[in-house]
């Protein structure tokens, strides 16, 4: 995995990359061609951004104020 991300602006950036990368894949899936495994991805992704939602705010918590 990269290295921890602790400014707050690039957290933001970071999750606004990767939820314009599902928006992409989103877009482009053909719902006739759409099987279980691709819905499966798009979940999977969905469940990566919400844990690096969780574990930013948990690190803002936890760092001591400066």
């Amino acid at each position: 995995m990269g290295s921890q991300i602790h400014d707050k602006n690039v957290q933001v950036n970071f999750l606004k990359q990767r939820l314009n990368m599902f928006i992409d894949v989103l877009d482009a899936i053909d719902p006739e061609e759409t099987d279980l495994e691709d819905i499966d991805r798009l979940i999977s992704i969905l469940d990566e951004m919400e844990s690096k939602c969780r574990e930013f705010n948990n690190r803002d918590m936890t760092e001591p104020v400066k």
